[in-house]
């Protein structure tokens, strides 16, 4: 219970994985030809596991999402910090609650204009449940990546997850996965999340 609790929250915390989710995408096709080989899907796999490798500690676990949260808190401090003092003033504060008002009021204002419905409840209800699915997605396909069990993800077992997505979506196994067969692989995942659940035996 412990390992798929962690994972989860790693995956939702490093919304990471798009490389173990998808085989690529537009910016791993690096030649630009509309297809996706299975060598810019490894080099993809390289660069998507340096990226969260957040501590540089060749493994991807809990440590990296420590990692990222100090960043990102250490982002919104110095956002806050206006002087740049190393303190936050009730002026700063008020004025950071003020901009985000006012960006919050330009948003529902476009909504508005696009003709979309102004119920930000609703909305917000439905773009959390979303990203859970996803979150929760990839905390699956870290859990799996982690074929030793260690609660961590080498880059050798980044690597061979990652082409194995790459080897399920290339239907005719030709070594390239075309725009069809990353949507109709797309269409499988979207399938199988639609489907209800076993019962339990």
């Amino acid at each position: 219970m412990y390992k798929k609790i962690s994972f989860l929250t790693l995956g939702a915390a490093l919304i990471a994985a798009p490389v173990l989710a998808a085989p690529g995408g537009a910016k791993a096709d690096t030649d630009g030809n509309g297809t996706l080989s299975r060598a810019e899907a490894q080099a993809h796999a390289a660069e998507r596991f340096a990226k969260m490798d957040y501590n540089k500690d060749g493994k991807i676990d809990a440590a990296d999402r420590t990692a990222k949260r100090a960043e990102m808190q250490a982002k919104k401090f110095a956002s806050l910090d206006a002087d740049g003092n190393g303190s936050i003033s009730q002026a700063e504060w008020t004025n950071q609650n003020a901009e985000r008002a006012a960006k919050r009021a330009e948003r529902v204002a476009k909504r508005a204009e696009a003709g979309e419905a102004g119920d930000g409840k609703r909305h917000g209800m439905r773009g959390h449940g979303k990203r859970g699915a996803r979150h929760a997605m990839h905390g699956g396909m870290m859990a799996k990546a982690d074929t030793n069990g260690d609660k961590a993800i080498s880059q050798a077992e980044f690597q061979v997850a990652a082409l194995a997505r790459f080897d399920a979506a290339d239907a005719n196994k030709d070594g390239q996965v075309t725009a069809d067969e990353r949507k109709a692989q797309r269409s499988e995942w979207r399938a199988k999340r639609a489907a209800p659940a076993a019962p339990a035996s």
